[in-house]
């Protein structure tokens, strides 16, 4: 058995994060210090936005006015069906409780947060699914504020149809403000009054890593990176198809990294063929990113086994991981470590991306090992509670006055001492030998 790496990345999801974490920093230090001024300065110096931070009704109305119709029924089917996915995540989940023993009852209670926010990018591209994926699920848990933002887009307000699809996806609040200071506006609760719980949204390296910096002080969806692509295929794969899927996601950006693992040597080569000749027919931005891509963090793995391709795979842990090979529901059973799976090449990350139900907001950099993708779930706290009668009490509390005085807590023990003193005077318990020292 053996693992052959045909063609390996030069580089590794954390190259660039020492630049972003020293711009990071300084930058949520001035916005901590200058509060919303320091915020407008960063929009008018990165974005050239001097306008309104927090959108009026008139001028959403205004700027989604020129979105064609028929645009808007393809944003709004693609965000329906994201709706209807995350409403189903909503039922699968429920309140309970349970009288564990007589006279104790446990429960749980599903409250979702109060605030959420939700960033949008629209940088080298708009990403208009990416709103609906935040604020669709959001509003979906019961979120009672969806506060939106997003980029002016080259220099102007935010993209039209990235609008469009906010207002769609049910969004209360919308701001035109972009990166690390919009990420420090939602979190601070600058220009809306409402702190964010939580925030959610992919981003590039800056907006993730104040994500991460601010971990703590709010709620995140995932530790995210650039975005990432595998594609596990056999001899009957289509070389073509695996080619051009692996192209679809290195456009993102220069430093998304696309994952070939096959057990077909003749696979493996004729998608390193094919994958120059497919990035060289994009247009200009496109390539440039695809080319720098694969370059630099694209990967060829030859397995000799089924096996050993799950245990690569499983270690890469990637974002979105495509299998075109035969016998798929093997494949499903057997992989554990990804954001989202897509099997068969009937199927591809893009249909995810843009248009068919689960959430794109997905882990990257080995994440997926512990962590899903945005759900219904990040939104909600299952929130425990726990009510028992007097009775109940005399059964609970000598047990943990016994166990308290074992581990040294003299006073949590006293708690269960004054209960059953009040509930059962005169009846003797075995509260323990207390704590003297």
């Amino acid at each position: 058995m053996a693992i052959t790496h045909l063609k390996t990345a030069t580089k590794t999801p954390e190259t660039e994060t020492d630049t972003a974490r020293k711009v990071v920093t300084d930058m949520l230090a001035a916005i901590e210090a200058g509060g919303e001024r320091a915020v407008r300065d960063y929009s008018l110096s990165l974005d050239k936005w001097s306008g309104d931070i927090v959108m009026s009704p008139e001028a959403i109305a205004a700027r989604i006015a020129e979105v064609p119709a028929s645009v808007k029924e393809d944003i709004a089917f693609a965000a329906a069906q994201v709706r209807r996915f995350a409403e189903a995540q909503r039922a699968s989940v429920q309140d309970f409780s349970l009288e564990i023993t007589p006279g104790l009852t446990l429960g749980q209670r599903l409250v979702p947060v109060n605030t959420a926010g939700c960033y949008v990018p629209t940088g080298r591209y708009a990403h208009i699914a990416s709103a609906y994926m935040s604020i669709a699920t959001a509003k979906a848990a019961g979120v009672k504020t969806v506060v939106a933002c997003s980029a002016p887009y080259r220099g102007e307000g935010i993209h039209p149809e990235v609008l469009y699809a906010m207002t769609v996806a049910g969004a209360d609040v919308i701001m035109c403000l972009g990166g690390v200071q919009a990420i420090a506006a939602m979190t601070y609760g600058l220009f809306t009054g409402r702190k964010a719980d939580i925030i959610v949204g992919p981003g590039n390296k800056f907006v993730a890593e104040a994500k991460r910096m601010l971990f703590g002080k709010v709620g995140i969806d995932v530790f995210a990176g650039p975005s990432e692509v595998c594609v596990i295929a056999d001899d009957t794969c289509d070389p073509m198809i695996v080619a051009t899927d692996l192209v679809g996601q290195a456009e993102h950006g220069h430093e998304s990294p696309a994952w070939l693992i096959t057990n077909s040597r003749s696979v493996a080569d004729e998608v390193a063929r094919l994958m120059p000749l497919l990035i060289d027919k994009l247009p200009p931005t496109a390539r440039d990113a695809a080319a720098a891509a694969w370059r630099d963090y694209g990967e060829i793995v030859l397995c000799d086994s089924r096996d050993e391709m799950v245990q690569v795979s499983d270690t890469y842990a990637c974002e979105h991981l495509e299998v075109h090979c035969a016998d798929l529901a093997w494949w499903h059973q057997n992989l554990t470590n990804y954001g989202s799976l897509f099997l068969g090449e009937e199927t591809n990350v893009a249909f995810g991306d843009k248009a068919s139900g689960p959430n794109h907001i997905l882990p990257t950099k080995f994440a997926a090992r512990y962590s899903a993708g945005l759900s219904v779930h990040k939104f909600l706290k299952p929130l425990t509670w726990q009510q028992m009668t007097r009775e109940a009490c005399t059964v609970i509390a000598p047990l943990s006055a016994r166990i308290s005085r074992l581990e040294g807590m003299e006073a949590h023990a006293r708690t269960s001492d004054v209960r059953l003193a009040k509930f059962s005077p005169g009846r003797s318990f075995d509260l323990g030998r207390p704590v003297e020292s």
